[in-house]
């Protein structure tokens, strides 16, 4: 079974729903899993998570906790990284108050721009020490990186190892889902196709509802246009 590494796995929540999502796939269902992170704390609160979503599905994998990186690294065949430099407070919220006191708004303030610079001077150390013992304890993993900035993390990787890594995020599917309650279609019905560079440039999508055939962009047009409209 494979060794599965969760780096940041006081991140709770979203350990939770990763894990749950490993372990329900057969093929994964009895893999070794270690849970990482700095802070002994939440990663005693995830340890207790991880045990009862093992219990309440009923599967049997090997899962381990340790604060030590490297310690967790030896032999991993992935790698989830899923930590925050510096928290909400003070990191995320002053990545919006000093552009917004210069006059520039953030929505999200993670990714591009001035917010997510500021927040890559902070990341890309930490998320390249972990390449560095990847490239000594598990040179053959694949990085699956969900911190961000992604796209400038995953640039930053690329640049410096030849460690395998993909960028991950859950965005386009809840978008997609967004819009298929906007416009009145069951999620199921619809086909949906996504370009750009995720987390990095505008994507373009295109909506069709399955059952006729039609292409659904210009009821997406009129939700945002009078969504616009309410806020204007």
């Amino acid at each position: 079974m494979p060794k599965i590494v969760f780096i940041g796995a006081g991140s709770t929540v979203f350990a939770k729903n990763l894990l749950s999502d490993i372990l329900l796939l057969p093929e994964l269902s009895q893999s070794h899993i270690v849970l990482q992170d700095i802070d002994p704390v939440r990663l005693e609160t995830s340890q207790i998570v991880a045990s009862k979503i093992k219990n309440t599905l009923e599967v049997k994998p090997q899962i381990e906790t340790t604060t030590d990186q490297a310690e967790a690294l030896v032999d991993a065949d992935y790698v989830i990284t899923m930590f925050q430099i510096g928290g909400y407070e003070p990191s995320t919220k002053i990545d919006f108050e000093i552009p917004k006191k210069y006059g520039l708004n953030q929505t999200i303030g993670d990714t591009l721009g001035i917010g997510g610079i500021m927040r890559a001077i902070r990341t890309i150390p930490p998320i390249l020490s972990v390449v560095k013992d990847m490239e000594k304890l598990c040179p053959n993993a694949t990085l699956l990186n969900y911190v961000n900035p992604m796209a400038m993390l995953c640039q930053a990787i690329n640049n410096t190892s030849s460690i395998r890594n993909i960028g991950l995020c859950h965005s386009v599917q809840h978008t997609a889902q967004q819009i298929a309650t906007d416009i009145n279609i069951p999620i199921d019905e619809v086909q949906y196709l996504c370009a750009g560079i995720n987390h990095h440039a505008p994507d373009a999508v295109a909506v069709t509802a399955q059952p006729l055939g039609k292409g659904m962009n210009h009821d997406v047009a009129a939700v945002l246009d009078r969504a616009g409209k309410v806020r204007g």
